[in-house]
């Protein structure tokens, strides 16, 4: 089974919170193409606008759709960044599709945004080792977790910062698809990863 999954791209995400999980799912896809099967995931990046985001370091990114696109996605994924200026519209977006989705996941400060969103509750989360302290201010209720790659509960899962969005991506595709699709995906990517 193929699963919809949507990026939020946004001007001054973090470029390895984004590409990397990307990456992660295209490999798998390249996996699961070659055992004769359907690809895992159709990955879409989504914008608030139509326009190019500008990554932190400068690169462009092209969007394949905006969050003015009402379908329902499977899995949304909100990398980090500068979080600070992303559009209200954008947070609302956030909010509606993860009522919907299997999973919400963040990396690094997206989990700024999952909060600012009404998506996190009571149970743990974490964040770049930069903004735990950060979190914990603007967001009191918060069970913040430091020193773990990652947590998943199931619904909701939020990995640390940059690097960690790889082992999160990871566990996902072993968790949706399955663990030795996620540890042949590691392996091409040459991926030194411990499920």
């Amino acid at each position: 089974m193929t699963r919809s999954l949507a990026i939020l791209m946004f001007d001054d995400v973090e470029v390895l919170d984004a590409c990397g999980p990307f990456e992660v799912f295209s490999v798998a896809n390249r996996i699961t193409t070659r055992d004769g099967g359907d690809p895992a995931f159709d990955v879409v990046l989504v914008g608030v606008d139509e326009e190019p985001v500008r990554a932190r370091g400068g690169m462009r990114i092209a969007v394949d759709t905006t969050i003015a696109d009402n379908r329902r996605f499977d899995v949304v994924l909100v990398p980090g960044g500068v979080v600070d200026d992303v559009p209200v519209a954008a947070v609302t977006w956030i909010e509606s599709r993860s009522a919907a989705a299997e999973v919400t996941a963040s990396v690094c400060t997206g989990v700024f945004l999952l909060a600012a969103a009404g998506v996190l509750d009571e149970r743990p989360v974490t964040t770049h080792w930069e903004d735990i302290d950060e979190l914990r201010r603007s967001f009191p209720n918060l069970d913040v977790r430091e020193q773990v790659r990652f947590i998943d509960h199931g619904d909701v899962a939020t990995s640390a910062g940059i690097s960690a969005g790889l082992d999160l991506a990871l566990h996902l595709v072993g968790r949706l698809v399955s663990a030795d699709v996620a540890t042949r995906t590691a392996r091409q990517m040459q991926y030194e990863w411990t499920p």
